[in-house]
This record gives structure tokens, sequence and C-alpha cells, in this order.
């Protein structure tokens, strides 16, 4: 019992008390919620919705099918797993599955789900649910859900391993995992060329933007903190899941990683 509660993780650079992690990561989201969506086209170029329209398209969701859209803050993946499952039916793929398609979006920091709430604004999908929870215990029942996605989410959680093993815990035999995550570039003149752009220009828009420079600061290191590919990929094999995959973005800067929960 003392060696948990003396334990530390990484907060961004820094070392903080295990305990301590989430109201951190938590203050930073409270701070920057309502400039998070412009924010990220900002920094991306807007090339993070490319990113998320391929993980979409890999996610391949089926009229009648559940997702668990975890630390998934304004919604954006979950809106459009259930617009694609809906494509798919108008197009009469699928045909025969009557059961509504669900989504729930599951995220620690209520400042993120309401951010969400009020993007949606009169447009409200009754199939669309939000959960405040932790994703290192998630509120979801066992073999509860089809398909289980966390974008740009997983490297702010205190403990990756006990978030990976709730993944597929939520996940029925057959269910898919993604985890969609800045990485780590594929060549050195690159991973320079993103160091160079990450710390300077990503906190000075998060002050000048969203008024929060330190909130961006963690960000930037938080993903250099984030292990690689290949070590990634091991946790989420070490945690159960079999068919570990993944596939680089823009040359490793972002990476997408799939498995199945057999």
């Amino acid at each position: 019992m003392k060696e948990n509660q003396d334990a530390e993780t990484s907060f961004g650079f820094r070392k903080v008390p295990a305990a301590e992690k989430a109201g951190l990561v938590r203050g930073v989201f409270d701070s920057v919620a309502g400039r998070y969506d412009v924010m990220n086209d900002l920094m991306s170029g807007g090339v993070h919705r490319i990113w998320k329209s391929t993980m979409l398209d890999r996610m391949a969701s089926q009229p009648g099918e559940r997702l668990i859209d975890v630390a998934g803050g304004t919604g954006d993946i979950a809106r459009g797993f259930l617009k694609r499952a809906d494509e798919r039916r108008r197009a009469g793929i699928d045909e025969g599955a009557h059961a509504a398609t669900r989504a729930s979006i599951c995220d620690i920091n209520a400042e993120m789900l309401y951010a969400g709430i009020e993007a949606d604004g009169a447009d409200v999908d009754p199939r669309l649910s939000r959960v405040c929870g932790d994703g290192e215990k998630l509120p979801f029942a066992d073999a509860s859900a089809d398909a289980y996605s966390i974008a740009f989410g997983i490297r702010n959680v205190t403990d990756i391993d006990a978030a990976l093993r709730e993944a597929r815990r939520v996940l029925r035999p057959g269910g898919r995992f993604f985890c969609l995550e800045f990485s780590h570039p594929i060549t050195e003149t690159l991973q320079k060329m993103y160091d160079a752009y990450s710390f300077n220009v990503i906190p000075w828009l998060g002050e000048h933007v969203a008024d929060d420079r330190d909130a961006y600061q963690y960000l930037v290191e938080s993903i250099r903190k984030f292990p690689a590919q290949d070590a990634f990929a091991a946790q989420i094999k070490a945690a159960g899941f079999a068919r570990v995959r993944f596939e680089n973005f823009t040359g490793g800067v972002a990476a997408l990683h799939m498995a199945a929960r057999l």
C-alpha cells in the first residue's frame, strides 16, 4: 500500500505523485475546453481532421453497433461513428441490422463534455450519450461495446496499462480497439523539425489563442514522454489484445494502433 502511495508518474517532463496526475490533467483541460477544437485546427493546420477521418475509415462502423469513445471530449469521433453507420444503412449495406447504433462519450473532464454539448446546440443525437468517467475505471459493463476508441487521450491517463485492460474488459469478444495518438517521427530530420515546431510554436499559440501557455507546454512534453510505436503495441498486446498493429500518419507524427479482443 505504501508503495502505491509513493508512486510517481510523469506530468509532461515533471515527476509528480501518481495520485495527483488526474487532477493536474483535469486542470489543463478545464482551462482550454472552450478553445480546444480551434487550437487543434491551428496546431495541426487541420491535419488532425484527416487523421481522425482515416481512423473512422478503419473503424468501419456498422448499423446497430455500440461505441465507447474514451477521452472523447467534444465528441467528433463519436458523431463520426454514428454518421458513417447511417451512411452504410442508407447505402443498403447491412439492411438487416435494425437495432440503433449508439455511441457513448466518456471523459474525465466535465468541461470538455459541456463544450461538446454547446457545440451540438439543437442538433443533439439521442443515440449519443455523455458520461463523466475515468478511463482507468470505466463506468460500463463487461463486454458491452463493439468498438472502443481513444483519440489523443491515452497519454494523459495515469496508468496506461490499467486503461488498456479496461478497454479490453468493456469490449465484446470480437470487439475492435482503436487508439490514435501523437507518436514518434520515423526519421531524425522529421523529428528535429517536429521538435522545433512543437516547442516554439504550440506553446505560443496556447498563450495567444487559448490564454494558457502552460497547458500547451504540458501537451508538447506529454507527447515526448509517450512510448514509441513498437513499445506501445507491445503494451496493447500485454493487456490481452490480439492482432495488434499500427499505422503511421504524417511520417509518424501520429500513429493509429488497432487490435481485437478475442
